[in-house]
């Protein structure tokens, strides 16, 4: 889509678009339908043009409440891309058809609390640690496992999981409880146990957690990926209880969307 010569691509990630519209019927029901098929094959087409870009990723929501009923969530390493993409989509079933209702900007990111081989290492059996051989083994196992982290933080696959989730959070700032004013020993110990809650959902609940600090209004941007709703309200329950979120996190509005194939989608939104 655009010119490799004036690409805006980050030094590391990849930009990350969540778009959520209303459909406005009344103006859908004043196109012919004809006017309404051809609407609806722009939209495919463009999603189709979209999905076959390098390194991009679309997926299509239909949102549970009515706060919105279409959402899209949009991954893809050039910012101009990103920029034009967001332009085509508003537009894509004709003028004032789609309106955007929230919208939030964010880049993949890996976290800074990320577990070192020398924290690995002291987690290990004296017998391993002390056995040059099977010390080697195990670290060499714990570098390809980090390396698989790191590739899904900062250059993930999303999931075809069809319960979707987003949010946004931050951090407290206030007087009893400062995140940022704590030593960064002591956020990083708080973030191993909040991250040992995520892990008791493996295999239940996928998470990707992009940065957002001086791109939009929150600091990091939350998608949940789950096969069922209950899963999604059991992890953001139990984490509530994590000091991390009970004392130093507070959390934007929620958006639970089912993703699904357009030609379904047209069907659950009566286009």
């Amino acid at each position: 889509m655009t010119d490799k010569n004036t690409t805006l691509v980050p030094e590391e990630g990849w930009h990350c678009l969540h778009l959520f519209y209303r459909v406005e019927y009344g103006q859908w029901q004043l196109l012919s339908r004809e006017e309404q098929n051809a609407a609806k094959t722009n939209l495919t087409r463009l999603v189709q043009e979209i999905r076959a870009m390098e390194s991009t990723q679309l997926l299509t929501l239909s949102i549970v409440t009515p706060k919105a009923d279409l959402g899209l969530m949009l991954i893809t390493p050039d910012l101009h891309d990103a920029n034009k993409i967001d332009k085509q989509l508003s537009l894509s079933l004709g003028p004032d058809v789609l309106t955007p209702v929230y919208s939030y900007f964010s880049l993949t990111e890996e976290s800074e609390y990320i577990t070192t081989e020398q924290e690995y290492a002291q987690t290990l059996e004296e017998g391993t640690r002390n056995n040059p051989a099977k010390l080697n083994e195990a670290l060499t196992t714990f570098r390809d496992r980090m390396k698989h982290y790191r590739q899904e933080r900062v250059y993930p696959t999303l999931p075809d999981w069809p319960v979707v989730c987003f949010y946004n959070m931050i951090k407290r700032r206030g007087e009893q409880h400062n995140w940022y004013a704590l030593p960064y020993e002591e956020r990083r110990k708080l973030m191993k146990g909040h991250a040992s809650v995520g892990r008791e959902f493996a295999g239940k609940v996928k998470q990707l957690i992009t940065g957002s600090t001086g791109l939009d209004d929150a600091e990091w941007g939350v998608t949940l990926f789950a096969r069922d709703t209950f899963q999604i309200k059991a992890i953001v329950y139990k984490m509530r209880f994590d000091p991390v979120s009970a004392e130093f996190a507070e959390f934007g509005e929620f958006f639970i969307g089912v993703q699904l194939p357009l030609d379904e989608l047209f069907r659950r939104l009566q286009l």
